[in-house]
């Protein structure tokens, strides 16, 4: 069994959802020697979220953007407004969408569809670093 662990520090990045997939390979190229495997993608943080969706039209991205942002409104009368009247909100999007995803690996690479990416979604206004642990495992190509 194979298994190697990095941290990925994406640059700062203020509202909206960008796809993360060129800099999740760069991060771990060992992904190239598993030939059957698994990359479990983490997100450290509590306002933002990760998610796997079609990368083929940017609009993709500003509707799911618009989408979670008429679902979950910042004018909601929150309690938790210390940190700023989007944090609730930010807290909200990330447990629905989630902070983790896996991916199989096959043959080298990531078995992700055809039009599909995977996107980190920042629901705080305020630009953010966001870190992300990378975690591949599997057996390696013989």
């Amino acid at each position: 069994m194979f298994m190697i662990q990095r941290t990925l520090t994406l640059p700062v990045f203020s509202n909206g959802i960008r796809l993360i997939t060129h800099e999740i390979m760069e991060t771990i190229p060992e992904i190239r020697e598993i030939d059957c495997g698994m990359l479990n993608i983490f997100l450290q943080h509590t306002s933002a979220s990760i998610t796997i969706n079609e990368n083929a039209d940017p609009d993709v991205q500003k509707d799911m953007g618009m989408a979670l942002g008429k679902i979950i409104p910042d004018s909601l009368p929150y309690e938790h407004t210390l940190e700023g009247n989007d944090d609730m909100p930010a807290h909200i999007k990330s447990s629905i969408v989630g902070v983790s995803v896996n991916v199989p690996i096959g043959h080298g690479r990531l078995l992700l569809g055809t039009w599909q990416g995977i996107y980190l979604c920042e629901h705080r206004r305020s630009p953010h670093r966001r870190s992300i642990i990378l975690t591949a495992f599997g057996k390696k190509v013989e």
